[in-house]
């Protein structure tokens, strides 16, 4: 999509309405979204689920709060002991952004999450996504959340088109969300989270179910034949990937560490590589996930000469 503006929905009253009982009857019970939960639980609740399913994402939350209720905990925290709490989650570097981040809070006067939208952006590994979210959600402020989820809702029903075309949201997809939220900051979270379980649940990605769709009749895209997006959906491979590598050299690593014997949490260079090494693969691959390792302050390299998890 464009930056051209969008046309608003004739009904959005009708649209907010109709999706928000939806929700009070389909919601799912996710502990993240419990009454109760605290700005920072959410702040690490919404890292984890950035690229991971919500299913996945709920053991590893519920531990993580169990181990660091508060960014002082996590601070206190040791790289490595983060890492491998974070276990197979996906994507290791946001266990350390989440890290770097509880140090910045609890370095803050008061130790809190702040509450501010420019404040949140300024902290290690938060974005505007994470931002938005922790204002509407936890602090009630006017604001519209933009995940892939709901921004696929937003498109479909207003703007008649199958998905985003582009990672970040456009001007124009920014206008239109700002344009249909609500006056009350409280009900701005409801809204938000409502069309954030709606992708999740009916107007998801491959297999909508437009037939069981509360508001078919209003959806845009619905009315012109639900038309194929013109860009390619991009999927993320996994076998064989640089990702599946170094997946593999963090699990040995984490299983290593989590034999509490300070002596053989290390591993040769050697053995990092075999582990690294992937069948059929290009010969180059397991040298240059490594050195990616080292790069991004997954792996280090300790006067041994040997490698292990960072603060090992």
């Amino acid at each position: 999509m464009n930056d051209s503006p969008l046309p608003a929905s004739p009904a959005p009253d009708e649209v907010r309405g109709a999706l928000v009982r939806w929700f009070r009857t389909n919601r799912r019970d996710l502990p993240m979204r419990a009454e109760g939960v605290s700005p920072w639980g959410t702040l690490v609740g919404e890292v984890m689920s950035q690229q991971t399913p919500m299913p996945r994402v709920q053991p590893f939350w519920r531990r993580w709060m169990e181990l660091w209720p508060t960014p002082q905990d996590l601070a206190a925290a040791s790289p490595a002991e983060v890492l491998v709490e974070w276990g197979a989650l996906g994507y290791p570097s946001r266990a350390l952004r989440l890290r770097e981040c509880a140090i910045a809070i609890a370095g803050r006067p008061g130790g809190r999450v702040p509450a501010d939208y420019e404040e949140l952006c300024s902290l290690p590994g938060i974005g505007p996504y994470t931002a938005s979210a922790l204002v509407s959600f936890q602090f009630h402020g006017r604001i519209a959340v933009l995940d892939t989820n709901i921004r696929r809702v937003l498109l479909r029903v207003f703007a008649g088109e199958e998905r985003p075309a582009s990672s970040s949201p456009s001007k124009a997809e920014r206008a239109l969300a700002d344009s249909l939220l609500p006056e009350d900051g409280a009900e701005c979270a409801q809204w938000n989270v409502a069309v954030m379980e709606f992708g999740a649940l009916v107007c998801t990605q491959k297999s909508p179910s437009c037939a069981d769709c509360p508001i078919a009749e209003h959806c845009a895209w619905t009315r012109a034949g639900r038309p194929a997006s013109a860009s390619k959906l991009r999927t993320q491979a996994w076998k064989g990937t640089d990702r599946q590598a170094r997946g593999r050299v963090l699990a040995l690593l984490r299983e290593r560490h989590a034999l509490g014997d300070p002596s053989r949490t290390a591993i040769t260079r050697a053995r990092a590589l075999e582990a690294a090494r992937l069948p059929d693969a290009d010969p180059e691959q397991a040298p240059r996930i490594l050195d990616a390792l080292l790069t991004d302050g997954l792996v280090v390299v300790g006067e041994d000469s040997l490698i292990r998890l960072p603060g090992a």
